[in-house]
């Protein structure tokens, strides 16, 4: 018996249904005309192809970019960058340290700081207030002071207001503590009087005190307690039509009674040392110069107004501030802009590079280690020579 087989296989046949668009994929009797899978199928994979490639390299650019930051802060970076970050705040505070209470002075903590014309502005916010400013090479810096229960409360607001957090206690005791490791009783001290910073210690370091209760019975407690680096001559002061700089300049703002700091201290007759925070928008047909005032003040929302999104002042903006800052240096005060932009950062930026390149005195700061990077070398920063 034999069996018949067919020459011819049956073919198999795909059968794809397509949802009919008008226009598209019909033939001239309006039937569809279906698109070959296998086409289909290398336009698929030409899509996942050229999206693999896509994320490639956009994950090698981030990558890059994370390399050549890495190599930036390595090679141009301040003294936090690099593999072995020092911190010598790191123990602040802990039992054991003498820090539970006291602040402190490391060894080696100022010896590499390079000052930088930058004022900590609310400085008692830091993690460890006037240190931490130093250490980033401030040579500004501010408190806030509350006149309660017979001594002077440092903070922002009552509700922050503690009694171990004093003016004494936060600035006053370790500036000096400071000076007397900069200023030692040895027989190798040659009795040259140096400042804070190892690297130039000629310069000063502005104490910004901004008092926040009445004015008239707060600001003889701040001359009070003063003078534990006043009778050791760490004060700038004028006297016989001069400004004698030391150590520490003594600045006051805020509810400061511009009368009390002009007028001669009790305490020593012949000697102004302590100055004012002149209003830099009113400076014009004024009395304020270097004889009873330092820095020269305002808001920036105040004084030049808002900036927005791109952060570059308007032609009328920039020539007030040259107007201001050109007044301020004229009277030999330092120029000085608070409530400056934060956020977005590129307008912060933008706002500081425009404020150094004009030549302002003082630039307020709230990022430390932002201002610390910043190039201060720039051909044209502050450009104009102070006359104290």
């Amino acid at each position: 018996m034999s069996k018949t087989w067919s020459s011819e296989k049956e073919k198999s046949r795909v059968t794809v249904e397509y949802l009919a668009l008008a226009g598209d994929g019909e033939s001239e009797e309006g039937r569809r005309t279906p698109i070959p899978e296998r086409r289909r199928g290398k336009r698929n994979c030409s899509l996942r192809i050229y999206g693999s490639i896509l994320g490639l390299l956009l994950l090698g650019f981030v990558l890059l970019l994370n390399i050549g930051d890495s190599l930036k802060r390595w090679f141009l970076g301040g003294r936090d960058t690099g593999p072995s970050d020092y911190d010598p705040f790191i123990n602040w505070g802990k039992p054991g340290t003498e820090t539970e209470g006291l602040a402190w002075y490391p060894t080696d903590f100022l010896r590499d700081v390079l000052p930088i014309p930058a004022h900590s502005h609310n400085d008692y916010w830091r993690k460890v207030p006037l240190f931490s400013a130093l250490y980033a090479g401030c040579t500004g810096v501010e408190a806030d002071v509350w006149l309660r229960n017979g001594d002077l409360l440092v903070g922002h607001d009552l509700a922050s207001l503690q009694v171990n957090r004093t003016f004494q206690s936060l600035y006053i005791n370790p500036l000096v503590d400071i000076l007397t490791r900069q200023n030692p009783s040895t027989p190798f001290y040659d009795g040259k009087l140096s400042g804070v910073f190892d690297t130039d210690p000629e310069q000063t370091l502005v104490l910004l005190v901004d008092l926040k209760t009445e004015g008239e019975s707060t600001w003889p407690w701040v001359v009070k307690q003063l003078q534990p680096l006043r009778e050791r001559d760490w004060l700038s002061y004028y006297a016989d039509g001069k400004f004698h700089k030391r150590p520490i300049t003594v600045v006051g703002t805020g509810n400061t009674p511009f009368d009390q700091v002009a007028a001669a201290n009790a305490t020593a007759p012949h000697r102004r040392d302590a100055f004012f925070d002149a209003p830099l928008e009113k400076l014009e047909n004024s009395v304020y110069d270097w004889t009873n005032s330092y820095y020269a003040s305002v808001s920036f929302w105040k004084g030049i107004g808002a900036t927005w999104w791109k952060g570059e002042p308007n032609p009328d903006q920039l020539d007030t501030i040259r107007k201001q800052i050109k007044e301020a240096h004229n009277r030999g005060l330092k120029s000085r802009y608070w409530e400056t932009p934060v956020w977005p950062i590129h307008v912060r930026n933008r706002i500081w590079t425009v404020l150094v390149e004009e030549g302002v005195g003082m630039l307020n700061v709230d990022d430390l280690k932002a201002a610390q990077g910043e190039d201060w070398t720039k051909p044209g920063t502050f450009k104009f020579r102070w006359m104290i």
